[in-house]
């Protein structure tokens, strides 16, 4: 059955750095997402570590390190959307991991085009603009991570009356 999730989104150093924020944004609010959470952070140490806790086991502290380096090098804009089946729905508007794997059409893959193959040749990240929660109850997990209760908001938009 179909269900309306809260997911976290952010908009990476490199997306703000660029000035996709709007471009990004729209795209999700395009496909009927609805922003109820947003503010800009700059991430630090402690911050890397708790949303990236289980990276460094998954693949090293080498892919760790160039990923919490990279979160930390400029402001993120941390979102939190609503919408039927939200988790899947931003991750398939996101596209792939890798911006070169990604089909045109996907925000990586009209944004950014950096592969696999260059960034571990290089040891840099794969700039690819957004991180997006990969299941539900990692949603959950980031969104507790990222916000507090009073910075999530329940509204209704005159597109719900369409979309839910």
């Amino acid at each position: 059955m179909a269900t309306t999730e809260r997911t976290l989104v952010l908009l990476k150093p490199d997306a703000v750095a660029r000035g996709l924020i709007g471009r990004v944004v729209q795209r999700f609010e395009d496909a009927g997402l609805k922003v109820v959470g947003t503010k800009m952070v700059q991430m630090d140490a402690d911050l890397a570590k708790k949303h990236y806790f289980d990276l460094e086991e998954r693949f090293g502290k080498d892919v760790f390190d160039l990923t919490a380096n990279f979160m930390q090098m400029g402001p993120v804009i941390a979102l939190v959307l609503e919408g039927i089946e939200a988790v899947a729905n931003v991750r398939r508007l996101v596209g792939s991991t890798f911006p070169n794997e990604s089909a045109p059409g996907t925000i990586r893959g009209d944004f950014a085009h950096v592969s696999k193959a260059f960034s571990q040749a290089n040891k840099i990240v794969a700039a690819n603009l957004v991180h997006a929660s990969g299941k539900p109850d990692e949603a959950k997990y980031e969104i507790d991570l990222w916000f507090d209760s009073a910075e999530l908001f329940d509204y209704q938009t005159v597109a719900e009356k369409y979309t839910f």
